[in-house]
């Protein structure tokens, strides 16, 4: 792969691995119309991980504080943030549990829907009425550490919808955390969190495809890579100031566009 096209490629992902409009359907149709294609998953695990960095940085701070709690040390400075944060640990176990059983039970059936841009196409505006609705919710009233097991659950569902490529990951975390109650700014700050574990598991499932790398493709990866975390971690703050003042809507049209030119394009013969 030509580095230019690894480079725009990462850049795609990073953008929209955050922002509410699905990193896997940018992808399939960018590689679609830009005539790139890779042999392996290898080099779209190579894009996730440079999100997964951005996502890490970003959040360094919940990070650190989400391990220390479950560490059998108590803080006699903030206890109450410490049964918080585990509490918030367990709830993203939940959710990626079930997410994973998913993934792993459907494996083979999400993975051949990449092959079809058209209905990756459809989905977009699928994503597009998911973050459209969200904005209109009011019912923000639940902290993510009171969550409760049954919304984690539902947040794990979502998740695992989001499999589905040209659903946003984000999008839909983040609706689904809204329409069960969570607050707004705590609703995006646990999708950020979920994608962790979420990257992670995807890396390890292909882990395959490492094996299989073409070491010749191995720095074009690397720039794609590089590309997804600058971009990605950039995007960050300022979706999360988006979310606070609700104008999720306009990655709806943004999404809707998308699909429509797509699938005009697509039945056109490009």
């Amino acid at each position: 792969m030509h580095i230019l096209k690894s480079l725009v490629l990462g850049i795609i992902q990073g953008l929209t691995e955050f922002l509410p409009i699905s990193s896997s359907g940018h992808l399939v149709l960018s590689e679609h119309f830009l005539k790139v294609q890779t042999s392996d998953t290898s080099f779209e695990v190579f894009l996730h991980l440079g999100s997964l960095l951005a996502v890490i940085i970003f959040f360094r701070k919940d990070i650190v504080g989400l391990i220390t709690s479950i560490l059998p040390i108590k803080n006699p400075k903030y206890p109450e943030d410490q049964i918080n944060n585990r509490k918030i640990v367990f709830y993203m176990i939940v959710s990626t549990i079930v997410t994973g059983v998913i993934g792993f039970l459907f494996r083979d059936f999400f993975e051949k829907l990449f092959q079809n841009p058209i209905l990756v196409a459809i989905m977009l505006s699928i994503t597009g009425l998911i973050i459209y609705l969200s904005d209109t919710i009011r019912l923000e009233r639940v902290h993510s550490a009171d969550m409760g097991v049954w919304r984690a659950f539902i947040i794990g569902l979502g998740q695992s919808f989001a499999i589905l490529p040209g659903i946003s990951r984000s999008g839909t975390t983040i609706s689904v955390s809204l329409f069960t109650g969570v607050k707004r700014s705590e609703a995006a700050r646990y999708s950020f969190l979920l994608s962790i574990p979420a990257i992670l598991g995807a890396a390890v499932l292909n882990l395959d495809a490492f094996r299989a790398l073409d070491k010749s493709m191995l720095i074009s990866y690397a720039i794609g890579g590089m590309g997804a975390f600058v971009s990605g971690y950039l995007v960050i703050a300022a979706l999360l100031k988006i979310i606070r003042n609700r104008k999720l809507k306009y990655f709806a049209f943004y999404c809707w566009i998308v699909s429509i030119t797509s699938i005009i394009l697509l039945l056109a013969g490009y």
